[in-house]
């Protein structure tokens, strides 16, 4: 007798498990110094927080982000009846994930910049991400529980109930946008990586936002830049080798004399 796991339980265990895999991946990827935006001594000694508090704030995330999955998934009763396992056409699932990516980048990128604007949500609640200056991977979900009880699990909803995808569909979904997410944080610039072909959103310009002249530009997360080009907060940077290896992103000099 096989034990049978459902859509809704895979969707939410996937991303996380894909999360600590790929994130697991660019930990060992770093000890390439030739493709880091900061030194591993940078790294060490200009982040704010431990690494074991970090693992230990994104576990109690996913934890969180795991109870709210279950929850939506039964209220939204996308299991019932038999046209909940039909396939979908390939435009549709293209039209689904289209929908998913913007509904997210729309929802995080006024949350982000909100929470930079607002001081008192910045100093209590966003300041926390930024105590990693030097990102790395799977420090990516690394934030106060009520930045990431609204960043990403409200807009992580809002993306699945707004796209109409299923549950099956979220799983792929969710899994790639978590990907996304890590590499953003990666703090390293990989020759070939698609991501960096195909999105403008990558590690280098999230590693602009995290430096102290960049905390007022390059809020969009996780896939495009619309919303900082449409509303003037985007930062143009120059990708430069450093003497000493690996590459460093510098804002363009109108911007950092600003």
């Amino acid at each position: 007798m096989g034990f049978a796991i459902s859509d809704e339980l895979l969707g939410t265990i996937v991303p996380i498990v894909v999360y600590w895999i790929y994130s697991g991946i660019y930990v060992c990827l770093g000890s390439f110094e030739n493709y880091r935006l900061h030194s591993k001594t940078d790294e060490d000694e200009k982040n704010l927080v431990s690494k074991q508090t970090v693992v230990k704030g994104v576990l109690l995330q996913q934890s969180v982000q795991a109870v709210v999955a279950i929850l939506l998934f039964t209220l939204s009763g996308s299991d019932a009846g038999p046209s909940a396992q039909q396939s979908s056409s390939f435009i549709t699932l293209v039209r689904q994930f289209v929908t998913a990516m913007v509904v997210l980048d729309t929802w995080q990128y006024f949350l982000h910049r909100y929470m930079h604007e607002n001081k008192f949500l910045y100093r209590h609640v966003h300041s926390l991400h930024h105590r990693l200056v030097v990102p790395y991977a799977f420090g990516a979900l690394y934030n106060h529980p009520v930045e990431g009880l609204l960043g990403d699990t409200v807009g992580g909803a809002l993306s699945f109930l707004l796209s109409g995808m299923s549950p099956r569909t979220s799983i792929f979904f969710f899994s790639f946008a978590t990907i996304k997410t890590v590499d953003d944080h990666c703090g390293l610039m990989l020759p070939g990586n698609p991501f960096h072909i195909f999105f403008r959103n990558n590690s280098a310009y999230h590693d602009i936002h995290h430096q102290l002249y960049g905390t007022k530009y390059n809020f969009s997360q996780p896939f495009f830049v619309m919303w900082d080009r449409i509303l003037g907060t985007y930062m143009p940077y120059s990708l430069e080798k450093r003497t000493e290896g690996g590459f460093e992103a510098r804002p363009t000099k109108e911007f950092k004399d600003d």
